[in-house]
């Protein structure tokens, strides 16, 4: 895929990250396009209902695995995401476990713990800020642990979003720990959810908001190492942060009723949270990572053990 086909795949179906990369410049917003676009073609074909699409994954993930593998000459989106990965320095591994939280998608899901959570986030969403680094440009080895924070924080934030989407698709991300103890996990299973019954609306809401509490760690970890990012780029980051960090507070904001339906920013806030970013570019020292955000995630990509 081109460039300006890129562009279009993230001005479609990114409208938030689109309006972030608006401040990135050129250069930096096309590989950003390039990665997004990777990342939507592999999410739309786990998502999807073609026949094929477990051998597909399959068949990326062997890709990534070994850059002479066939498919990464079939599969042109493959091809495009190997070309990046060479040029930006992309590790490879990262891709590779984005693909493994795809494959999982595949198969109906309940989480029982927050560990599962805080690991599935990882590989959905967490190698996706640690590409994103080397997307950009960033050289400093200490950002990859703030940009895998931001990740784990925006999927944090698209879970509790997409609670009803996720369950008609036989997807339950919310730990059955979080429930409250009069209900069983196989009470609020995701068919349940999908159904948006009166008396599963509270449970829900609860763990919702479990969610985003826990979201909050994240973004505010992540915006602590911003000042790590090359100057160029970290203002078009502290907006897609901001923005994304919006939705789950217009979510608590309105009550959480998850079952109303999906969020969103509209323009003329993201215009204002956009210039409200502008305090966060004073510079600051970035302090010590806290570990306890990675206590969940040791052995992942990106993620020293202790």
């Amino acid at each position: 895929m081109n460039k300006p086909q890129a562009k279009q795949v993230l001005a479609q179906h990114g409208k938030s990250f689109y309006w972030a990369s608006l401040f990135l410049g050129a250069n930096l917003a096309d590989r950003a396009a390039r990665l997004y676009q990777f990342c939507r073609f592999v999410d739309d074909l786990a998502d999807g209902d073609l026949p094929d699409r477990l051998d597909s994954l399959e068949d990326i993930r062997a890709g990534l695995d070994d850059p002479n593998h066939p498919a990464v000459s079939q599969i042109p989106e493959l091809n495009a995401f190997v070309s990046l990965a060479n040029e930006a320095n992309i590790p490879l591994r990262a891709a590779s476990e984005l693909l493994d939280g795809m494959l999982r998608d595949q198969h109906p899901t309940a989480l029982t713990t927050e560990i599962e959570l805080l690991r599935y986030c990882h590989a959905v969403a967490g190698t996706v800020g640690l590409m994103m680094c080397r997307v950009l440009d960033c050289q400093n080895s200490r950002a990859d642990a703030f940009a895998i924070d931001l990740g784990v924080a925006m999927q944090l934030t698209n879970i509790a979003r997409d609670v009803l989407e996720d369950a008609h698709m036989q997807r339950r991300y919310l730990p059955a720990d979080w429930l409250p103890a009069n209900w069983a996990d196989s009470e609020l299973s995701p068919t349940t959810i999908a159904c948006a019954a009166n008396d599963c609306h509270l449970p829900v809401a609860s763990a919702i908001n479990h969610l985003l509490e826990l979201a909050e760690r994240y973004y505010a970890s992540a915006l602590t190492g911003i000042n790590l990012l090359p100057w160029r780029s970290r203002y078009a980051i502290i907006v897609a942060l901001c923005i994304y960090r919006q939705i789950g507070r217009q979510l608590q904001r309105n009550g959480l009723q998850w079952w109303r339906g999906r969020t969103v920013v509209s323009q003329w806030r993201k215009i204002i949270l956009s210039l409200a970013s502008l305090i966060h570019l004073v510079p600051r020292e970035v302090p010590a990572h806290d570990e306890g955000l990675h206590s969940a995630l040791q052995g992942l990509a990106g993620v020293e053990r202790n």
